[in-house]
């Protein structure tokens, strides 16, 4: 064989282990697990763990395991045993993070605390009651961040029309926690009033956001659902801004 035809060769190789191609078992696992899955349930990715010689199987946002011929399915959470340590937890937080410059953030209202250094995302739904707890309890006591809030529609047709009315407001922030704290309505938008409403909504079915609220932070990791204000401050203080 020439040395050109090796050097290609070898730079296939490269390429397709750069790339995380499957390996066979991989690809067969997918074959024989996704039709199992159920009508228009995709499998992202099948990689081998470290761990029992289960193999990962990613679909939907979720994290399954199987053998290495796929005739079983284990769905649930593996742990460390000698750490206790959630191992699937971690590699779901690890596959979920985005990258947090990327958000569109002029679709977002955008409320400044103390110095604002720190930095969160939030998607929440203007008729959602732990969005509303959210507002009236753990981000009214953190100070020193600054707040971009996704108005993420998905209870309701309600939830659009507020929505607009609060992102057509004069001061929009404003109107946001007037609404979400004090439960004062926003007025009626102008008919010319456009809004970010439908761009949001894509936005979130891609990063696979399943209930408000949601809140991203700047090192791509997420907490669904609330939580309280030294939950919140310790992780923000975790991160490096």
């Amino acid at each position: 064989m020439r040395k050109s035809q090796i050097a290609v060769l070898l730079a296939a190789t490269l390429v397709a282990a750069c790339a995380g191609a499957e390996s066979p078992v991989e690809a067969n696992i997918k074959k024989v697990v996704e039709p199992r899955l159920g009508p228009g349930v995709k499998i992202d990715s099948v990689k081998e763990t470290p761990y029992a010689g289960l193999y990962e199987v990613r679909a939907a946002g979720d994290i399954l395991y199987t053998d290495k011929k796929g005739e079983y399915l284990i769905i649930g959470h593996v742990y460390n045993a000698k750490t206790t340590e959630d191992l699937t937890k971690a590699r779901i937080d690890e596959i979920n993070k985005i990258k947090f410059s990327d958000l569109p953030f002029e679709s977002a209202l955008k409320q400044v605390k103390g110095d604002g250094k720190r930095v969160i995302a939030v998607f929440e739904d203007p008729n959602c009651g732990y969005c509303k707890r959210l507002r009236q309890t753990t981000l009214k006591e953190i100070d020193n961040v600054t707040i971009y809030t996704f108005m993420f529609n998905i209870l309701s047709d309600d939830s659009f029309v507020k929505s607009k009315n609060i992102w057509c407001a004069p001061d929009r922030a404003k109107a946001w926690d007037d609404w979400m704290i004090s439960g004062k309505a926003a007025p009626a938008a102008p008919a010319n009033c456009t809004t970010p409403n439908d761009k949001v909504l894509a936005l979130g079915q891609k990063l696979r956001i399943q209930g408000t609220p949601a809140i991203f932070f700047a090192d791509g990791s997420r907490i669904p659902g609330a939580v309280d204000a030294k939950t919140l401050e310790a992780k923000l203080s975790s991160i490096k801004q």
